[in-house]
């Protein structure tokens, strides 16, 4: 059986690298497709994963993500008529999702974020079957249009699966020019450009500033567009290493201190390796963010002043190795969503 994943963000790069894994095991035949953007062409290359590189990115504004999805579905079509899939995985592909769809293929979504309602409604009805973490109740999807029985939860947060066998990396700092001795300090801006956060954010940058001032730390800012970059490297100048290029992250979050986050995968990822997160997300909390929350892995951030209160508290003496061990049970504890679905999708198209 063939099988084509679709790819969209970096967090998408690691968790279908280790899905596609998985399900060559089992025998299916796994191709690849890709839109070009920045971090996913260069994470896929770091992966040593191969794909498709169809269509682009969209952008900022919402006439700018139609006109790039629009084209990017004429683009999409030519290939699936080039592999002929048997079936479609994407982590709610708008694009891949409505081909499939349209051809007669089924598609298969991964997707741990309902609060992203305007990719949820173009893409979860349509889906035949949606894997989502256990703490997701089933009516924040149903509002969508598909069926109960039709999602299949796993008890594991995304990261988990390429966490559960990852082995960190220390060539990573000597890349970058860290080391071990100061404490070191992570900023993740803001995904400003997600349709459910356009124009909001902005938080990170501050705390990044204030940090400064405050604190003795190797700071590290990972931007997630191009114009993020060339903005805070004239706002930092030589303080601060700005990542232009796209890095090993998780190697990077696990000799990190602590990391000061926008939201998203890397806050999640950073909580299961044991690193202290400090959340400046500028939208209303989501589940997956309130259950790490409640664990203790995040706290939460709506000013610069509460930020580096709670860095303060979290860069104190041993608060790593507390974090650390708390994470170590808690990752343990979960299944590997990749192992999870791949034995699930050989069972039910087998």
């Amino acid at each position: 059986m063939r099988i084509l994943i679709d790819i969209l963000t970096p967090k998408q790069c690691r968790f279908f690298s280790a899905l596609s894994k998985k399900l060559e095991r089992r025998g299916f035949e796994v191709f690849k497709t890709a839109r070009r953007f920045r971090e996913v062409v260069e994470l896929l290359g770091i992966l040593g994963e191969e794909a498709y590189i169809v269509g682009r990115y969209g952008g900022a504004t919402l006439e700018g993500k139609l006109d790039a999805s629009l084209e990017r579905m004429l683009e999409l079509k030519k290939v699936f008529h080039r592999l002929k899939p048997d079936l479609v995985v994407s982590f709610s592909s708008p694009e891949a999702s409505r081909i499939a769809f349209g051809l007669g293929t089924p598609h298969i979504a991964v997707n741990d974020s309902p609060h992203s309602e305007a990719v949820a409604r173009l893409t979860i009805p349509l889906s035949r079957i949606l894997f989502t973490p256990w703490i997701i109740p089933k009516a924040a999807w149903t509002r969508y249009g598909i069926a109960p029985s039709r999602i299949i939860k796993y008890r594991a947060l995304d990261p988990a699966a390429w966490l559960k066998e990852f082995k960190p990396d220390p060539r990573v700092l000597t890349e970058l020019g860290l080391d071990t001795g100061r404490p070191i300090a992570v900023f993740r801006l803001e995904e400003s450009h997600a349709s459910y956060i356009l124009g909001m954010g902005g938080l990170v940058e501050e705390v990044a500033k204030k940090a400064l001032e405050r604190f003795d730390l190797q700071l590290v800012i990972m931007p997630r567009y191009d114009e993020q970059v060339n903005r805070v490297e004239k706002v930092f100048g030589d303080k601060a290493l700005v990542l232009r290029k796209t890095v090993d992250a998780a190697s990077l979050l696990y000799f990190a201190s602590i990391l000061v986050g926008g939201g998203g995968t890397m806050n999640i990822e950073a909580a299961l390796l044991g690193v202290p997160v400090v959340s400046c997300y500028p939208g209303q909390t989501t589940y997956v963010e309130r259950y790490l929350v409640e664990k203790g892995f995040i706290r939460r951030a709506s000013n610069p002043d509460e930020a580096l209160a709670h860095m303060e508290k979290l860069l104190e003496p041993g608060e790593k190795a507390r974090f650390e061990n708390a994470a170590k049970k808690t990752l343990r504890a979960m299944v590997n969503p990749a192992e999870f679905i791949a034995e699930k999708l050989g069972t039910i198209f087998s």
